[in-house]
């Protein structure tokens, strides 16, 4: 009787966690998972704490409902398999707004991330360069082309739509710039239409028509109760052995498998194992790539990450008006870059006191020394320019915490996907057990995540000799 499979997932954030539980569901019985994360808490940049006796979110907020194609997307899928779907709530508020020339705009609809197919829909917020976007008889892009999505649009409609719409919109995803972010990573469906279509209005019209969504139909959802109750539960129905405050140091290949270096140079433990996913960020990737693929590891260990921090606020019956949130473009100036307005935006967030979560994300890419500020100054900061942009003084909060992500959001430059690509062809041609997920290598948001995690698991299996269920 062949040994059951034993199986290391280097990672303890929710692409790991996604990893797992893909390996107890399609690996042989038996198979024997071990989670090694480096910090003392699972789920990476999921993270439900506790401000002013209410749960709320110290990192992601929410996921995307549909996939690209328009069926569930992976982050349900997961919520499903775990039993929570009872617990998704979607907003009961959608309306967000950008803050523009000292006050606040609603972000005009039918955009894709902030490009507009139907120029006039734009006019109350930026002039869009018309004239521009002309058919010049061959598509955008050619088959295998990638550019900066400021670049694209800057050309096409000019740089108030990138200014004012598109930039924000990428910012507050991804603490970047439009100028710097790669389009295909990005907007992959918005490249796939560019690489066929004549215009970008013509592109962006042919990209919503690909991915058509009900009217109505909720975008995002979260989970009553705060998305650490998906990481718990993805933790257990995984059913591996959960390793905290355990750093890897380094991968070593052995006759049959890897060889782990666990823990301080002092006392260092040595595991032995079949596979590995490897579901850390691009630089502690790299490092324990080095010895065993030094061209890939040099390839991921190219991608650039922006820091941010999460300032939230508990605030006494503040005036706020009906939004989700806002949208802060850079040339306005200002420190913060979003707000949310949880207890407007999720109705199971609504207290009966009238005490309203805020939250607002400072730190733009390039520009991480305004975080070097200490707590006490981005809390005064942002409760000052939240007062401004509404145009009316705020109470002070009763309750403010300060979340700090260094280096915690990848910057997907353009070629970025077939980097990513070669880096993994070369560890399939040399080292098939060893897999990459998580997103520094397919992108941000926990579906994508969930999705890399679980595909990273389908490669393992399959390296080693096939489903055993």
């Amino acid at each position: 009787m062949a040994a059951p499979w034993r199986v290391a997932v280097v990672g303890g954030g929710i692409a790991g966690l996604a990893a797992a539980v893909r390996l107890r569901d399609r690996a042989p019985a038996g198979t024997e998972i071990t989670v090694y994360e480096q910090s003392g808490a699972l789920g990476g940049k999921l993270r439900t704490g506790e401000l002013a006796g209410q749960a709320v979110e110290f990192g992601a907020e929410s996921f995307l409902i549909r996939d690209p194609a328009g069926g569930e997307s992976a982050a349900v899928a997961l919520v499903r398999r775990l039993g929570l779907a009872d617990r998704i709530v979607h907003p009961t508020v959608g309306q967000a707004a950008l803050a523009v020339d000292g006050g606040l705009r609603p972000i005009p609809g039918g955009t894709l991330v902030g490009v507009p197919g139907d120029l006039a829909a734009v006019a109350t917020v930026a002039r869009p360069a018309a004239d521009a976007d002309r058919d010049s008889g061959r598509p955008l892009l050619g088959r295998d082309d990638d550019v900066a999505v400021g670049a694209l649009v800057r050309a096409r409609l000019g740089d108030e739509v990138v200014d004012r719409l598109v930039d924000p919109m990428l910012g507050g995803v991804y603490a970047g710039r439009a100028d710097g972010l790669s389009l295909a990573t990005t907007m992959p469906a918005l490249a796939r239409a560019a690489r066929v279509e004549h215009t970008l209005v013509g592109a962006v019209r042919a990209a919503q028509a690909a991915a058509p969504r009900a009217p109505g139909a909720p975008v995002f959802g979260t989970l009553a109760g705060g998305l650490g109750t998906l990481v718990e539960a993805a933790a257990t129905a995984s059913g591996a052995t959960i390793r905290r405050d355990a750093a890897v140091r380094e991968l070593t290949p052995t006759g049959a498998g890897w060889r782990l270096t666990v823990g301080p140079t002092r006392d260092a433990e040595h595991v032995d194992v079949d596979a590995v996913v490897l579901a850390v960020p691009a630089r502690p990737a790299a490092r324990l790539l080095d010895a065993v693929a030094p061209g890939a590891a040099t390839t991921v260990g190219g991608l650039d990450y922006a820091s941010v921090a999460l300032v939230t606020l508990a605030l006494p019956e503040p005036a706020l008006p009906a939004l989700s949130g806002f949208l802060v473009p850079a040339t306005e100036g200002l420190l913060i870059k979003a707000s949310t307005f949880f207890t407007t935006k999720w109705g199971h967030l609504r207290r009966p006191d009238g005490l309203a979560l805020v939250r607002a994300s400072v730190g733009r890419y390039g520009d991480e020394a305004q975080l070097q500020r200490p707590d006490e100054d981005l809390v005064a900061t942002v409760h000052r320019e939240l007062s401004a942009v509404l145009g009316t003084p705020l109470p002070a909060p009763v309750a403010g915490h300060v979340q700090r992500w260094g280096g915690s959001l990848p910057q997907y430059a353009p070629g970025h996907l077939d980097r990513v690509a070669s880096a993994r062809a070369t560890l399939r041609a040399g080292h098939p057990t060893l897999a990459l997920a998580g997103a520094a290598y397919d992108g941000v948001g926990i579906p994508v995540c969930v999705r890399s995690g679980a595909t990273a698991a389908d490669e393992i299996i399959t390296a080693l000799g096939g489903s055993g269920r």
